[in-house]
């Protein structure tokens, strides 16, 4: 007496895990874009020599530090100054 196999539950989980498989391989993508390199703390921006205002306001923003980097003033000719403008004292 042979015995009839029934397959259809055997493909149906068969088709299934390779559903899985393939569209589990198609979720990811490797062309995430690399994040922009951080600006050099030690380097002085060119809008900051524009006008005293602006040096002012860079200056304001630089932490108090000891142990800091030096700012580098490469090719950077004058700092702005001013005639006319009052003095601005930096926050302590």
């Amino acid at each position: 007496m042979k015995r009839k196999l029934n397959l259809s539950p055997f493909l149906a989980a068969g088709a299934a895990v390779a559903t899985a498989l393939v569209l589990a391989a198609c979720g990811g993508s490797d062309d995430d874009e690399a994040a922009p390199p951080a600006a050099d703390p030690t380097v002085v921006p060119s809008s900051a020599t524009s006008s005293t205002s602006a040096w002012f306001k860079f200056a304001s923003t630089l932490a108090a530090s000891d142990t800091a980097e030096a700012l580098m003033l490469t090719g950077i000719a004058a700092l702005p100054t001013s005639d006319t403008e009052e003095p601005m004292t930096l926050g302590q």
